[in-house]
């Protein structure tokens, strides 16, 4: 590890950056060599350095990234875990945690950060303190993001705050998607959900019920519905609807069929029925769409 390569910064927040919805208090990172106290009271203000064996409360959040080396991690609302590298560790406000390296040390990267937009996520459920470890493995890119928003950070360029914020946006995004695939990384049900999909927009045209594409991929309706929406977040007479109204949009937009045989098209019972279905998915009728398309 190289001992030299440590950057700490603390930043100042002004009313323009709490407008954008999310901003950057700290961001940093360092290498804690072998044997060396942790952390480094020098190197952080009091209201950030903690006992390990004590732990602290913070007022932020934090997300830590641990590129090299192995410790533990423990908070109020998840037991003591060992942490590796390539572990990302989200810390919240007003929750005790404490976290600290083995013997070895390690090299952790972190960044502050508050604002509306983590608190809707928090709110709902996209994250939460009872599942705060996420393994994504050694990152490259990763650990240029973390160091990229030190760079601007040293820098201070006007809407440098905006600008980092939205690589944060970036990282919890990546952290999601990630947790999320990894929850189904059976290669058989990712399959069958691939297989679904491709039924699904094979047969637009001549659509078949949800109970039918499981029965030819040979599995359980009840089964397949729930697992289909574990893996996209929508039930799949949702993403049924979902391919009619894109299909839709292309019809309307690309060929000089009327409304009625596009409503038939994709088989509605009545054009008033394909009306109400467009309209509350785009905001405007079917004739308003079209219209808007060839201004």
């Amino acid at each position: 590890m190289n001992t030299q390569h440590n950057n700490i910064r603390y930043l100042n927040i002004n009313s323009i950056d709490k407008q954008w919805g999310l901003t950057v208090t700290t961001a940093g990172y360092q290498c804690i060599p072998p044997h060396s106290i942790y952390p480094s009271k020098r190197q952080h203000p009091q209201s950030y350095s903690f006992n390990p064996e004590k732990g602290r409360i913070l007022t932020e959040y934090q997300l830590v990234y641990i590129s090299q080396g192995s410790g533990f991690f423990e908070s109020q609302s998840c037991k003591r875990i060992k942490v590796k590298a390539g572990t990302m560790i989200l810390l919240f406000p007003d929750e005790w945690h404490t976290y600290a390296p083995d013997e070895e040390g390690w090299y952790e990267h972190w960044v502050g950060f508050k604002g509306d937009l983590i608190e809707n996520w928090i709110t709902n459920k996209f994250f939460s303190k009872e599942n705060p470890i996420f393994e994504i493995g050694i990152n490259a890119t990763i650990i240029g993001l973390y160091e990229e928003i030190v760079t601007h950070t040293i820098k201070e360029q006007i809407g440098y705050q905006q600008l980092i914020s939205c690589i944060v946006l970036y990282l919890m995004g990546e952290i999601y998607y990630k947790e999320k695939n990894n929850s189904l990384t059976q290669s058989d049900i990712v399959e069958k959900i691939n297989q679904a999909r491709a039924i699904m927009k094979k047969k637009l045209d001549n659509p078949i019920s949800v109970k039918e594409v499981a029965q030819k991929l040979n599995v359980s309706y009840s089964w397949f519905r729930s697992t289909f929406k574990a893996y996209t977040g929508v039930s799949p007479l949702q993403y049924q609807l979902q391919l009619r109204y894109l299909r839709a949009k292309e019809l309307l937009s690309e060929t000089s069929m009327n409304i009625s045989e596009i409503a038939y098209t994709l088989h509605f019972e009545t054009i008033s029925q394909f009306s109400t279905f467009f309209t509350k998915k785009e905001g405007m009728s079917p004739s308003q769409f079209r219209k808007r398309c060839l201004q």
